[in-house]
């Protein structure tokens, strides 16, 4: 094994052939661990190692002892995500998509489905349950109709390449629907409606979740029976208004801001979890530790329906399988989603709809609000006000999630240790 160590002062150095720069902007120090003479180890030998597929290949070194709150770069954080995707068997290309999708969360406020999902695709990867460098399937397809199956490679990949099919086939015939099935975690759906919204369409994306314990309870219900089956409903922009990005679960939570609450050690915000003998709580614990409990819908009957057409779409229709019982559980994380888009000027001509969009928007925003420290906002702009901070301040990272990032980064032979 061959290491490289740096001291704190000198992790801004250039990166080399075998070392990389440590990717810290700022460290705030838990009890008992200083802030300076943090050290990396990297063993380089997986510069050298032959891509892993279906999780072979993979190698275990000691995780880290413990770590501090980080505040990183963004771009750095890339850089160091990309290390890990390609020492656990991504293609450049694919470990840059998929990097870019995680940080990208990071940066809209979206800590769930940011980097702290890479301890739960190295799990994956270990596992066989999710395959690297993966082409889809094409089940069928026809000039603006297609099912794909994602044989388990990175979703964040699988479903940008169908995003772009289905732009394709929407302006060549106005609408099109495309189908995914059997692929790995897919990531924050509004990305993909970010995508349809910047070609100047309108997306609409159902997805479900089917291996796994189900967390999320019907509405009068106290035990799990679905994902957080998210719902993404995107508008295009005009020159004065931004594109409008509807992503949201299904649940009164999603599940990975559960888990980001966990680690900080955080309650949740009130309604969202009942505990396992159906009491509301606002303790994360309870979704991670025996007895279980469950994670509520949202808006009660009405998140309940909505989660229930979502699998129902995203999983018999495009037939990728439901979570009912009869189907296999423990596949990983598994997703179905079914999206259409839509030219919206097969519909009226564009000068209308924007004109329509714009005095819209300024009409819903000139409301006076409640507080007026909180003004309206639009779906898509609270993830914008995050981006331009982040970008400007740094990404949080809290200390057990990047503990979870050092032993997945182990398991694949780079390691962070304290001196």
């Amino acid at each position: 094994m061959i290491t490289v160590r740096f001291d704190l002062a000198q992790l801004t150095a250039d990166e080399t052939g075998h070392g990389f720069p440590f990717f810290l902007t700022q460290a705030r120090q838990i009890p008992d661990i200083p802030s300076k003479g943090i050290r990396l180890a990297q063993m380089t030998a997986a510069a050298t190692r032959p891509a892993a597929s279906a999780g072979k290949g993979l190698t275990s070194a000691a995780p880290p002892p413990q770590l501090l709150d980080m505040n990183i770069d963004h771009q750095k954080l890339r850089a160091l995500t990309v290390r890990l995707l390609k020492a656990g068997g991504c293609s450049d290309a694919e470990a840059t998509i998929v990097s870019d999708h995680l940080v990208d969360a990071n940066l809209a406020g979206h800590d769930s489905h940011g980097v702290g999902m890479l301890p739960h695709y190295f799990r994956n990867l270990a596992a066989g349950t999710l395959v690297p460098n993966q082409k889809p399937e094409i089940v069928s397809e026809s000039a603006n109709f297609a099912v794909w199956d994602g044989r388990m490679g990175y979703g964040q990949v699988i479903a940008r390449d169908a995003m772009e099919w289905a732009i394709g086939g929407a302006r060549r015939h106005g609408v099109a629907v495309h189908g995914l099935r059997n692929t790995h975690h897919i990531g924050r759906v509004g990305t993909y409606g970010e995508i349809a919204a910047k070609a100047g369409l309108v997306s609409v994306h159902f997805v479900n979740g089917n291996s796994g314990r189900p967390a999320v309870t019907p509405f009068r219900g106290r035990e799990g029976r679905f994902s957080t089956n998210p719902i993404c409903i995107a508008v295009p922009g005009t020159a004065a208004t931004a594109p409008i990005i509807l992503d949201f679960a299904t649940s009164r939570i999603a599940l990975g801001k559960v888990r980001v609450a966990y680690n900080e050690g955080t309650p949740v915000v009130d309604g969202a979890l009942l505990d396992a003998a159906g009491s509301p709580t606002t303790n994360p614990g309870v979704i991670y530790n025996e007895p279980v409990g469950t994670v509520l819908p949202f808006g009660e009957h009405k998140g309940y329906g909505l989660a229930l057409i979502a699998e129902l779409l995203a999983g018999a229709i495009v037939g990728a399988g439901t979570i009912q019982p009869a189907n296999p559980r423990d596949r990983g994380i598994v997703n179905g989603m079914l999206t259409v888009v839509i030219d919206p000027e097969r519909m009226t001509n564009r000068a209308f709809i924007e004109a329509e969009i714009d005095a819209l928007i300024t009409y819903v925003k000139s409301t006076e609000p409640i507080d007026p420290a909180l003004p309206v906002l639009i779906a898509g702009e609270p993830e914008r006000i995050a981006r331009a901070k982040r970008m400007a301040e740094g990404i949080e990272i809290d200390a057990t999630t990047w503990r979870q990032i050092g032993e997945a980064a182990a398991s694949v032979g780079i390691t962070f240790e304290a001196p």
